[in-house]
């Protein structure tokens, strides 16, 4: 039997499960960084311990051993399943029969990385910038189309002393395609410590950024807050509807209200001059959303839109006029349909923001 071991990114972080596969083994095959978190299990135990890029050998010496009648651990950093020993091992066991395989997985370092920055992932994509094995050509493709399809995309092994020509490729696509303003967080790990930034695109060339750093590029909802990087999932927050917001889309439903800039309201300009005053009352409040703007007002459970001009832009309120008529017909839908009313909000400031 060959246990394929995640251990995460320290000791600390190791499941119950991976140690125990560490503790039951007879052989230990491993790569030399990856043997002091575990010192103090290998007692009694062969160890193998190879350099990098000597995966292959690392994988057939596990292999042997097993096929021996030895209890194996092939130990991998991270989770061996993500740019880990697993992917090499499986690529090998077609060579062999009768070799049986545990992966055992580890916390990797997009899931690290984002539990030290706040809760930066939704929907991701996770890609590595080395160019050893993978063509450049491909590595351009991923980030391109990742970059158009708005999800957060995780950035493994960025850059090295020698390896600098992916990094500056993935910039130029980042960049010509995300918003200069989009929140990155920079997870570097150091023996000593691991330091945490959370800077913009347009800033993140300002940053010292190297093979031991993991990069989390937000998408278009993703924002900063109090020190934290969020990006939303668009989860309902319980309302009701304030009796001004009622009669608002009573005469909206009838076609009563002024579209555009309302320059006979007595609150005009409560934005900007020139604002859109279409949605008067947001449909989305509260969205509980602080992407476009809004916060609570600590300590009071108030939305508060102060700060949060985008539903009075023209695009923003003509993307939502292309739907919202499909999902209100009624005022009560602003509450009974708010699960609809958020996914269209979503689309809106892909588009618009």
């Amino acid at each position: 039997m060959i246990s394929v071991v995640g251990i995460g990114f320290s000791r600390e972080d190791m499941s119950i499960r991976a140690v125990k596969a560490l503790k039951n083994a007879d052989v230990i095959v491993a790569y030399k960084g990856y043997i002091k978190p575990i010192e103090d299990l290998l007692e009694g135990k062969e160890v193998i311990i190879k350099g990098m890029g000597d995966e292959i050998r690392r994988a057939e010496i596990a292999i042997k051993k097993s096929k021996e009648g030895r209890k194996v651990a092939i130990v991998s950093s991270g989770d061996p399943g993500i740019f880990g020993m697993g992917n090499v091992l499986f690529q090998l066991m077609g060579k062999y029969s009768g070799v049986d395989v545990d992966v055992i997985p580890g916390i990797t370092a997009a899931s690290f990385a984002a539990s030290l920055l706040g809760s930066p992932l939704h929907d991701f994509a996770v890609i590595s910038l080395s160019d050893i094995l993978t063509p450049l050509s491909e590595i351009k493709r991923k980030v391109e189309f990742a970059s158009k399809g708005d999800i957060v995309i995780v950035l493994y092994n960025p850059m090295s002393k020698t390896r600098k020509e992916p990094f500056k490729e993935a910039y130029k696509i980042l960049v010509k395609i995300r918003k200069p303003d989009t929140p990155v967080g920079i997870v570097k790990s150091r023996k000593e410590a691991t330091e945490t930034i959370i800077t913009t695109l347009e800033n993140l060339l300002d940053q010292e950024i190297n093979m031991f750093t993991t990069l989390i590029i937000g998408n278009s909802m993703t924002y900063i807050s109090e020190g934290h990087m969020i990006t939303p999932r668009g989860y309902i927050i319980p309302s009701y509807i304030h009796p001004l917001a009622q009669d608002y889309y009573n005469r909206y439903l009838e076609g009563e209200i002024v579209e555009g800039p309302n320059m006979e309201c007595e609150f005009y300009p409560c934005h900007f001059e020139g604002q859109n005053c279409t949605f008067c009352y947001c449909p989305f409040y509260p969205c509980g959303d602080s992407s476009t703007g809004g916060k609570w007002i600590k300590d009071k459970g108030v939305w508060s839109c102060q700060d949060c001009d985008w539903i009075h832009e023209d695009k923003t309120v003509d993307c939502i006029q292309l739907n919202i008529s499909k999902i209100i017909e009624e005022v009560d839908d602003l509450k009974n349909k708010k699960k609809d009313l958020l996914k269209l909000r979503r689309e809106c400031v892909f588009h618009t923001k």
